[in-house]
């Protein structure tokens, strides 16, 4: 029988890690709880102490706002009560939890570090949330490195690490597992030989200069990439063929979504490749991009957000709340953007709507699409 980590739950949430060890769908089962909003209700890493249990959460008076975001709310509040229910996750207890979003620097960055019952230790960094600042980060690491999540990354490894003795796990999912490989790399080397393995959810590569100014080789063997067969976020910049590739019950940049992969018994359903079609896109726009210098891309990147952040709305969710709106004010943001530039960033948008999951603004992607289309014809006409 094949499921998802949901079913998974229901399946194994009675077998105890001391009964089946941790394994690689467990780590997603974190990377994804790392999305949960936790301000306000698990110790800041900054104080070094304490740790709230997931049964405390669910008694919580704010209980509500962990599934703030709008996205995944529904399946969130499934994983959750799945685990509150079992023998494997009913005891998690949760530190040294961090969570900022900085407009100003164009940061967004939240970690948070489970203790599992058995000893286990895993430390999750939470992958790009709903908040445009989150995605216009995402681009940045095209032509920026480190970002400021990536440094975050590596202070709040080291930090976390102090506060506990033994091995450890560190992962995350998209954003999150380039945080976890980013920190690991540049950890310092105490914190760096403890580390058990680095779980990279389809988190996005490192540019190859990157990969060896940070001495990557160091820890190659210990890094779990895992992607789904038509992955997009987690291939670019992937440089190493030292990944695994997993079904997906959806299709398209659709198989983003870590409740969409499959997993049968205690493992994921694994397939030989990427879909080649994906794997002949992806080698594309890697190309594209690495034939970029830093002043083009940069001016790419910038044009694209000014067009994204025309409507004023701070996230995702809020930029669907008034449709109408978010699309005039975005089509006359790209009103005077040349042809092909109009382009580049319609299909960008395409992606990064569907990666988001939002049906509302695909659709407003595509009226857009639809108008500098028509203005590129006309220009032809003239």
């Amino acid at each position: 029988m094949t499921g998802t980590i949901l079913t998974y739950l229901k399946e194994h949430g009675r077998t105890s890690l001391k009964e089946m060890p941790f394994n690689d769908v467990d780590s997603l089962i974190l990377c994804q709880l790392s999305y949960l909003k936790f301000d306000g209700m698990v110790p800041d890493v900054n104080l070094g102490r304490g740790f709230t249990e997931l049964r405390a959460l669910a008694k919580a008076p704010g209980r509500e706002g962990l599934f703030a975001d709008e996205r995944y709310a529904k399946v969130n509040r499934e994983l959750f009560q799945g685990m509150l229910e079992s023998e494997r996750f009913g005891k998690l207890r949760l530190t040294d939890y961090v969570n900022f979003v900085e407009k100003e620097r164009e940061t967004q960055f939240s970690a948070v570090t489970f203790l599992l019952e058995d000893g286990t230790v895993y430390i999750a960094f939470r992958g790009t949330d709903e908040s445009i600042v989150g995605w216009k980060e995402d681009f940045n690491m095209s032509y920026l490195s480190p970002v400021p999540a990536q440094k975050s990354s590596i202070r709040y490894l080291n930090m976390a690490a102090q506060h506990f003795s033994g091995k450890f796990y560190v992962g995350g999912h998209s954003k999150g597992g380039n945080l976890a490989v980013y920190s690991a790399m540049n950890c310092l080397p105490e914190v760096q030989g403890r580390i058990e393995k680095i779980y990279s959810m389809d988190g996005p590569g490192f540019r190859p200069e990157l990969l060896k100014k940070c001495d990557y080789e160091k820890i190659a063997d210990r890094v779990v990439k895992i992607l789904p067969h038509s992955s997009l976020v987690g291939m670019l910049f992937e440089q190493d063929i030292r990944y695994r590739v997993v079904e997906s019950r959806s299709v398209g940049l659709f198989q983003h979504d870590p409740y969409s992969w499959i997993v049968r018994g205690d493992h994921f359903v694994e397939a030989k490749d990427l879909y080649e079609g994906r794997k002949f896109m992806d080698s594309a726009i890697n190309e594209w991009i690495l034939s970029l210098d830093r002043e083009h891309l940069e001016t790419f990147v910038e044009a694209l957000f000014t067009v994204l952040g025309a409507p004023e709305a701070d996230n995702l969710v809020d930029m669907s709340a008034d449709k109408r709106k978010s699309l005039l004010s975005m089509a006359a943001a790209m009103k005077d953007l040349d042809p092909q530039t109009s382009h580049m960033i319609g299909e960008t948008m395409k992606a990064l709507f569907e990666i988001a999951g939002n049906k509302v603004l695909q659709e407003i992607n595509d009226k857009i699409k639809r108008i500098g289309e028509g203005r590129s014809a006309q220009g032809d006409v003239k």
